[in-house]
């Protein structure tokens, strides 16, 4: 099937829209116009500008891509009803609009959440900041983190919406499936790690707090240089123990400064001004009361291995056709590169 036949034109998504929000919603006003944010790889996600009265305002409309899609992927619906739940907690999240299971309107679920101004940066070395304005941003998201896993998912609303229990037996499983649904071609260094990994990520962590599962930089809205305006792609978001985030994002701080999806390797943090690993852990720590994991570069290994799982699944979109975003085969077929050095650092705690 050629990729032509497997878009969705805006126009025909800003004509299904307005008559739906003319019915759902009429109060948010007549969609007028679209545009495609450029960076994401997963779920599509558009700016819509509305007319009411005299005035227009904007929103954000994201959605599930078209075509065949992974079992348990793009959960819209699930990115929708975390975010409305944290909403009322201190936690910073755009503001949910209304949400849409009826995949006729625009052809997949969508919802619908107000535009938060700000930045999102994708260089994880931050070019345009100052020394201070980095260290400040990076242990601000550290806190956020650790703010976050001190949340009761049942206060929130949210005990249907996982279980904090075996999660890293239950993931891994999860991984290895996603993994082979969407394998291409053999990655020795990932056979490597669905060989080795299970093995190591005993003991189980504790804790259950509510998890993003994609924290990097990219996912935050930034205002002001140093203030967190928002965390957005909750698509994978779950509940789990505590330390899943943060060793997730310090797994990515990891990675190469010149890959696709680009890390802290081969930077100097402190030239740059950046914390080092040991300190964003040791915040965490203080703020959570809990000591760091003992199996922590296998936690490491493990959240190297998921992501790698999760590039591979973008690299096979590219493939199908219905690929989020235009870069999606370069982005893809880092997987390997991440698989590498996962292999290598599980390698090192194994000694």
């Amino acid at each position: 099937m050629s990729k032509r036949l497997l878009e969705i034109h805006p126009d025909d998504i800003l004509r299904g829209l307005s008559d739906w929000i003319e019915y759902a919603m009429p109060a948010l006003g007549t969609p007028v116009s679209i545009e495609k944010f450029p960076t994401g790889q997963s779920n599509p996600t558009y700016r819509i500008t509305l007319e009411t009265g005299k005035q227009t305002k904007s929103c954000v409309l994201r959605k599930q891509p078209p075509g065949t899609i992974l079992k348990s992927a793009h959960a819209v619906d699930r990115e929708f009803k975390v975010m409305k739940a944290l909403g009322q907690s201190v936690i910073p999240v755009p503001e949910m609009l209304i949400e849409c299971s009826d995949e006729s309107v625009i052809g997949t679920k969508f919802f619908l959440m107000a535009e938060i101004p700000g930045r999102s940066h994708l260089d994880p070395a931050l070019p345009e900041h100052t020394q201070t304005s980095r260290r400040d941003l990076y242990m601000a998201k550290a806190k956020l983190l650790a703010n976050m896993s001190l949340l009761d998912p049942v206060e929130l609303g949210l005990e249907d919406f996982g279980r904090a229990s075996n999660y890293l037996e239950r993931q891994f499983n999860l991984w290895s499936k996603q993994y082979r649904a969407s394998e291409t071609s053999e990655m020795p260094h990932m056979e490597f790690l669905l060989a080795n990994l299970a093995d190591y990520l005993k003991p189980d962590l504790e804790g259950s707090c509510v998890i993003h599962g994609d924290f990097r930089l990219d996912n935050l809205i930034i205002q002001n240089h140093v203030e967190i305006a928002a965390i957005i792609d909750w698509e994978l978001s779950t509940v789990g123990p505590k330390f899943i985030d943060l060793s997730y994002w310090c797994a990515m701080l990891r990675m190469g400064s010149d890959w696709p999806i680009n890390g802290l390797g081969q930077k100097n943090r402190e030239l740059l001004g950046i914390p080092t690993e040991q300190e964003l852990l040791k915040l965490y720590c203080n703020t959570v009361c809990a000591p760091a994991p003992p199996h922590w570069e296998a936690l490491i290994a493990f959240q190297l291995f998921r992501f790698a799982s999760i590039l591979q699944g973008v690299y096979r979109r590219h493939l199908d056709g219905n690929a989020s975003s235009q870069d999606a085969g370069q982005v893809g077929i880092q997987a390997r590169n991440v698989s590498e050095l996962g292999a290598r650092t599980l390698k090192r705690h194994l000694g």
